[in-house]
């Protein structure tokens, strides 16, 4: 399996690199979900302004987010035999991480891995639209941070 993690900076005073631990969590999942393709994926680090417009634009939410993310595969159009899986783009609000960390009482890192794994999941079909649906997730967020012994803090 190769992973092609294509990580995009907007934010002009975050120097902060996560691609290895990002790669990690990737293959982390894959490992726990059983996936064995080539993956091919973004992120893209934001400021709390853009990731409003993004989710006035796109979800019709006037307020900004944590993370959102953009799966490519929810369409059928998109898969092409034999190249890698496409499977789309995560967007991460640097602004709400920072927060966020500060309010759950953990480190910024935990809660950019969170974020990241978060949204990953979302990529790969799961989705937290009803209770159940929720459990499995955050279940499987917490495994695969469990897994990787991503502090606690």
């Amino acid at each position: 399996m190769e992973i092609d993690l294509a990580l995009n900076n907007e934010v002009e005073d975050f120097k902060e690199d996560y691609e290895s631990i990002y790669l990690e969590i990737i293959q982390e999942a894959c490992k726990q979900l059983g996936i064995h393709d080539d993956l091919e994926l973004s992120v893209i680090f934001v400021d709390d302004q853009r990731i409003h417009e993004i989710n006035k634009e796109y979800r019709k939410i006037d307020r900004s987010t944590d993370v959102i993310s953009f799966a490519l595969e929810d369409s059928e159009q998109y898969y092409i035999e034999g190249m890698p899986r496409e499977i789309g783009d995560i967007f991460i609000s640097i602004d709400h991480a920072k927060m966020q960390a500060e309010e759950y009482g953990h480190s910024f890192y935990r809660e950019m891995c969170f974020l990241f794994t978060h949204g990953l999941l979302h990529l790969l079909g799961f989705d937290h639209m009803n209770e159940e649906d929720e459990k499995v997730m955050f279940s499987r967020q917490k495994e695969i941070l469990n897994a990787l012994n991503i502090e606690r803090k």
